[in-house]
C-alpha cells in the first residue's frame, strides 16, 4: 500500500486533493479516561475547583479541532461544518469521549475529530491533575468515517 503523504523519494508531501469531488464528510473518534472514584464525582458534581470540567473540555476539543492544520503539518485546511463532544460516565472511574466532526470538502475530517478528542481529553486531564495525577487518557482512535474516496469505516473493536 503507498501512502499518500509520502513523494516517490520518501518524502513528506501535502496531497493534492485539487481533483476530488467534494462530498458531505463525516468522523468519530473516540478516548477513555480512567479515574480514581473520587474525581469521578468531583466532575459529576460539579465540583472541581478550576470550574465546569465538561463543559471546559467540550470548547477545549471543538477549538482544537477548528486549529487541526496548524497541528498538524499536511493536515489541509478544511471548511468545518460541525464538531460535537459528548461525554459519558461509563461506570465510577471511565469517562469516555467522542467527537463528531462533519464537513462537505476534498478530503477527510478524521483528524479534527481526532484532534478534538484528544484535546478534549487533555482537558479533563488539566482540570483535575491537582485531585488526581493518576488519571490515564487510552484507546483514542477513529470510531467511524463516512464519505470520500475510501468509503466508510466503522471500527470493529479489533
Amino acid at each position: 500500500m503507498k501512502l499518500s503523504h509520502i513523494d516517490e523519494s520518501g518524502k513528506a508531501n501535502m496531497v493534492d486533493v485539487g481533483d476530488k469531488n467534494v462530498t458531505i464528510r463525516t468522523a468519530v473518534a473516540g478516548a477513555r479516561i480512567s479515574m480514581k472514584s473520587q474525581t469521578m464525582d468531583l466532575i459529576r458534581n460539579n465540583e472541581i475547583v478550576k470550574g465546569d470540567v465538561l463543559s471546559t473540555a467540550r470548547i477545549a476539543g471543538i477549538m482544537a479541532g477548528k486549529n487541526t492544520s496548524s497541528l498538524i503539518p499536511l493536515c489541509h485546511t478544511i471548511p468545518i461544518d460541525k464538531i460535537d463532544i459528548s461525554f459519558t460516565f461509563e461506570d465510577d472511574t471511565h469517562l469516555s469521549i467522542e467527537a463528531f466532526a462533519k464537513c462537505c470538502y476534498k478530503t477527510g475530517i478524521e483528524m479534527e475529530a481526532l484532534t478534538a478528542v484528544s484535546v478534549s481529553a487533555l482537558t479533563v486531564y488539566d482540570m483535575c491533575k491537582a485531585v488526581d495525577r493518576s488519571m490515564c487518557i487510552e484507546n483514542v482512535r477513529l470510531l467511524s468515517k463516512s464519505g470520500g474516496r475510501s468509503g466508510d469505516y466503522c471500527y470493529d473493536g479489533e
